[in-house]
């Protein structure tokens, strides 16, 4: 029997995600290309991850859009983490493509999601979101990145 790779579906099947559970979710462009540094794009994805917010999917508690990837944590509303991303994904590409003047996939079939336990795992994931742009050099200081969010006030260690 083959080994799936890390995100591949087979990997969630009996995994069933939990109500009112924060997660830690990250996903990816198709081929890693950076259609997110593409002006508009960024912004579009947050437009997506709030509108799901405001429609009570989920709670957004913080995100970050880099160039090929988007990190954020939110509280699921239901148990359907499979048709949230559904909607974010296929949302967005539509309106980037769009933007972009471009068709075909954008985003990686795969994500990959981690539950969070603990207060302080939960603190610990909105700082790994938040510090992303940082890690990754884009900037010095989050503030200096356009595209983040967070609901609380930022932690300490942002």
């Amino acid at each position: 029997m083959m080994n799936p790779r890390p995100g591949h579906a087979a990997l969630r099947r009996g995994r069933v995600p939990i109500s009112r559970q924060p997660y830690l979710i990250t996903t990816t462009t198709r081929g890693r290309r950076p259609f997110l540094a593409q002006p508009g794009a960024a912004g579009i994805v947050l437009e997506c991850l709030g509108w799901l917010d405001g429609k009570g999917r989920m709670q957004l508690d913080a995100a970050v859009v880099m160039p090929d990837h988007v990190h954020f944590v939110a509280t699921l509303a239901n148990s359907e983490l499979g048709n949230l991303m559904h909607s974010l994904k296929s949302f967005s590409a539509n309106r980037i493509n769009g933007v972009l003047e471009r068709e075909g996939p954008l985003w990686a079939r795969q994500y990959h999601e981690q539950a969070i336990r603990t207060e302080d795992g939960f603190t610990r994931a909105i700082q790994y979101v938040l510090n992303n742009p940082l890690r990754s050099g884009l900037v010095e200081r989050l503030d200096d990145y356009p595209h983040w969010y967070c609901r609380y006030p930022l932690l300490p260690g942002v």
